[in-house]
């Protein structure tokens, strides 16, 4: 389990076959669960000042793996007794996101993202989403997409300051949107809506 803040850039050392080989300050054991731009992975090697993690074929084909190279996001596996911040994350890319739009609004910058319809009905206004391994707010759903309004100091210290127009992205739901959608979801009725969710919770 993690909770969303990127806790170092690692450097990308190599991709090779399975292997993602990162080089960072902090030194995992092996066999610990690290969170690379947002997926789950066991480190497989370690050195001095470097680990490798080992993706999975299936891995592969779902992650932006276009985003594993020059600098990475990393983040530890949750120790019992850790602080809790941002939200709960379990490091499962549900699917990819595009950056569809980029606009400056006042000191900040709106990032708009789409998925597959799939997964919009889990993106809720101001719940949580993770990008890459970032905690975020949904700041406004729209129909097939979302918009993200990201401080400059979020920017300056993540990959969002290299996204672009068509970035592909990881990206994981909340996990609570997840569960509770589908255990009020009717049965055989998929358009359950998050209105439908709060007057089948009000009646309790």
């Amino acid at each position: 389990m993690f909770t969303g803040l990127i806790r170092e850039m690692a450097e990308v050392l190599s991709l090779k076959n399975s292997f993602l080989t990162l080089k960072a300050k902090y030194s995992p054991k092996l066999g610990d669960s690290i969170a690379v731009n947002g997926a789950c992975l066991t480190v497989v090697r370690c050195t001095s000042d470097t680990f490798t993690v080992e993706l999975s074929p299936e891995s592969q084909n779902l992650l932006a793996m276009e985003n594993y190279r020059g600098k990475v996001h990393i983040e530890p596996a949750m120790m019992m007794g850790d602080r809790f911040e941002g939200h709960i994350v379990q490091g499962h890319v549900d699917c990819l996101g595009t950056i569809t739009s980029i606009k400056t609004s006042g000191n900040s910058t709106d990032f708009f993202v789409s998925l597959s319809s799939e997964y919009i009905k889990y993106i809720i206004p101001k719940g949580s989403v993770t990008i890459d391994g970032v905690s975020l707010t949904v700041n406004e759903v729209l129909k097939d997409s979302f918009r993200l309004t990201i401080i400059p100091h979020t920017i300056e210290n993540t990959l969002f300051k290299r996204y672009k127009v068509g970035t592909k992205v990881n990206l994981e739901t909340d996990m609570f949107a997840r569960y509770v959608y589908n255990m009020f979801k009717k049965d055989g009725d998929s358009k359950l809506s998050w209105g439908d969710v709060d007057n089948i919770m009000a009646r309790y």
